[in-house]
């Protein structure tokens, strides 16, 4: 029976169509493995070659644009833009990475918020979401070259269109946010692209991109490591690698300092790192996530279920490699955010892709109208559903505002950083959340939240800066949460000696002033801070 043809989108356009094949049966396609290999020059010439992307990037240029349409709904989506744009401001004030300006992301992103707002003003995020855009364009593109090298012009065509349906598959916050794990991806497929066509020393590149993104970017290296096994002289080849993985590893290192850039990336983690007392609060957001991403990639499941359930001998082991060790990289840490996911879709696309190579055609079709309906309901929840907490911080902001002068430092007590961009105010402390000071980061909400738990040394750190730089205003924004100020001892000693509240709240968020005594003394933490 003959297949019915595709859509005209993805339709492959000529002016003298090729000679079909002969008609392909399940029982052919259970039988032969779809295995990558380059084609010949005389296959693919280059002005067919040229033709093909012609026509094929403005499609996926609109579907990058379109899918993150919501995004520039909102000045922010999640408390990491808030945090990266006080970051980026902090560096453009002369604050040092690692020292004076800290988180737990190595410092690509950082950087790169910094010099859009360089060029664009940091009174927006517009110019990073259009590079978010840009970086979906990319993965697609990245992706549609990878899967034409493995099956051919149509499903090339069918992974970039598919991912870009797909990458929207979650809560908006997640999806829309210019954030770490939307820049990880097009390193990743970039990694995996240029393995598959042996540039080991581009390859080494692009996994170092991903891992000074986000360190569990560097998980793509798995895959890379087993195409370059399953090459002829690999052991020759392997310097290639690690000279283009470790370069930037070393220049990132000395730009900041080797010392800082190693203990808050990886060794100054260690009580982030366990889910111990919040175990039913991080199950729950981690069935949670998986069932969206579920829902989000329903149109891919009957391909990645057929290709799973294929007898015949397989030439994809590096994709479902690189699945495996990204599924990995979401469980690291056991927080389950919702943007974890992302790192997924790639790798899933690829075998949804070709799982619809070993399908009629038809079955195509099918994919692609469950995707794009799942995409259109998740642009939907992006476009209608309300942002209270953002409402919140930007009434907080107004409020310090109104209450400080642009030359005073500030310090809010809380999980949302947007508050100091919105405020355009100072930060007091080099801490730009509760999180690093009490582990409540990743939204810990039993026992091993406190002083007890912060990252070492950084409450002598803080003390220190309130003592240098005292805030000409203190807000809780803690509102009833585990690192409130009354289980705090050191904080809790500090407002009540220096500060006195305000009779007004905003929202349940106590603002505190300077007491006819403003000096702040010495304050001695009461746990004892690990050396460094």
């Amino acid at each position: 029976m003959l297949a019915e043809p595709t859509p005209a989108a993805l339709e492959d356009p000529g002016p003298a169509a090729p000679v079909p094949p002969p008609p392909r049966t399940d029982q052919d396609t259970d039988a032969t493995p779809s295995v990558p290999r380059p084609r010949a020059r005389a296959d693919r010439p280059t002005g067919r070659a040229t033709g093909y992307w012609r026509r094929l990037l403005p499609l996926l240029a609109l579907l990058a644009l379109v899918t993150r349409l919501p995004s520039f709904r909102h000045p922010l989506w999640s408390p990491d833009e808030g945090y990266l744009a006080v970051q980026a401001r902090m560096l453009a004030d002369g604050g040092v990475l690692y020292d004076t300006v800290v988180d737990r992301k190595p410092p690509l992103l950082p950087w790169l918020y910094e010099a859009t707002f360089a060029v664009l003003g940091d009174s927006t995020l517009t110019g990073v979401r259009g590079l978010a855009v840009l970086a979906h364009l990319l993965t697609a593109a990245l992706l549609a070259a990878t899967a034409r090298d493995r099956w051919g012009d149509r499903a090339g065509r069918t992974a970039g269109v598919l991912f870009l349906l797909v990458s929207v598959g979650l809560n908006p916050e997640d999806t829309q946010a210019a954030t770490f794990e939307v820049f990880i991806l097009p390193f990743t497929a970039a990694a995996m692209w240029c393995a598959g066509k042996a540039r080991w020393g581009t390859a080494g590149l692009a996994v170092a991109g991903a891992l000074l993104m986000k360190q569990t970017g560097g998980a793509v290296l798995l895959p890379v490591l087993w195409l370059l096994g399953r090459t002829p002289r690999a052991r020759t080849r392997l310097p290639r690698l690690v000279a283009g993985l470790a370069l930037p590893l070393i220049a990132a290192a000395l730009l900041t300092t080797p010392s800082g850039l190693v203990f808050w990336t990886v060794t100054g983690s260690g009580s982030y790192a366990t889910p111990t007392g919040s175990e039913l609060h991080v199950l729950l957001r981690a069935v949670a996530n998986t069932a969206l991403l579920a829902l989000g990639c329903l149109g891919l499941l009957p391909p990645l279920l057929r290709l799973a359930r294929r007898a015949a001998p397989r030439a994809d082991g590096d994709l479902w490699l690189w699945l495996a060790s990204s599924a990995v990289a979401v469980l690291t840490g056991f927080h389950f955010f919702g943007h974890y996911f992302l790192q997924l879709l790639p790798p899933l696309v690829l075998l949804a892709t070709e799982g619809l190579h070993l399908l009629p055609r038809d079955r195509l079709t099918a994919t692609l109208t469950t995707a794009a309906c799942t995409c259109a309901l998740f642009l939907a929840w992006g476009v209608l559903a309300p942002r209270p907490e953002l409402a919140h911080a930007q009434r907080l902001a107004d409020a310090v505002r109104a209450r400080t002068a642009p030359a005073d430092r500030v310090l809010v007590w809380g999980i949302h950083p947007e508050t100091y961009w919105f405020a355009d105010r100072a930060p007091a402390s080099r801490y730009l959340t509760a999180g690093l000071l009490t582990n409540y980061s990743g939204g810990r909400d039993g026992p091993r939240v406190g002083e007890a738990y912060a990252v070492a040394g950084a409450w002598p750190a803080l003390t220190a800066e309130l003592r240098a730089h005292p805030p000409a205003l203190i807000v809780d924004d803690s509102r009833g949460k585990p690192f409130a100020p009354e289980r705090l001892p050191t904080l809790r000693r500090l407002l009540a000696h220096h500060y006195e509240p305000l009779p007004d709240t905003v929202d349940g968020a106590v603002i505190y002033v300077p007491s006819p005594a403003p000096d702040v003394p010495s304050v001695s933490p009461d746990v004892p801070s690990p050396s460094r």
